[in-house]
């Protein structure tokens, strides 16, 4: 969202500031989950040796995420997630902190096997998703806020990129 005045900016960051946008998130993480749906409550910080890096840290902010499995896999879950907090790298930090980092997030542990056997079969499928998907597998799917001038509810969505489209689709085909 990009605000073409200070009003308007002043507007939306107060939205920001309240916890009032509303946003949805996808993902494809490591490993499966005891219950489909869930929150994690967990402060975070900045990382105390690498500053580049958000750390779970009982001195820092509040931050909250629910999540919902949309789908599971042998080895990974497909996600929907919503802040409802909004610090910087909150998705994947918590995920990475309950042992399901985003899958492909080279910074929070998503590019190394984490659940699954480790054959030559499997190293090599986990490879090429990899290459097919050099990124982490987050998705904002969903932005929900006010219009700073008609006051409108505004509700934007994007669709799923083909990557991790295909993604899903090889998942599916490996668990065949």
């Amino acid at each position: 969202v990009v605000a073409k005045t200070e009003q308007a900016h002043a507007f939306l960051s107060k939205q920001f500031a309240e916890r009032t946008i509303q946003r949805e998130y996808n993902a494809i993480v490591w490993g499966v989950f005891e219950n489909s749906t869930g929150e994690i409550d967990a402060p975070l910080a900045r990382h105390r040796s690498d500053r580049k890096k958000m750390a779970i840290d009982e001195e820092g902010k509040h931050a909250v995420t629910r999540y919902e499995v949309l789908e599971e896999f042998t080895y990974h879950s497909f996600m929907k997630l919503s802040l409802l907090t909004g610090r910087t790298h909150q998705i994947r930090v918590h995920l990475a902190h309950i042992r399901h980092p985003v899958f492909g997030d080279p910074t929070y542990g998503g590019r190394r096997i984490l659940y699954g056997t480790v054959t030559q079969n499997y190293k090599q499928f986990v490879h090429n998703l990899l290459i097919m998907l050099p990124r982490q597998a987050l998705h904002a799917r969903t932005l929900g806020f006010r219009h700073p001038t008609t006051r409108n509810e505004i509700f934007l969505e994007s669709a799923l990129p083909q990557d991790m489209v295909e993604a899903r689709e090889k998942l599916r085909r490996y668990d065949r």
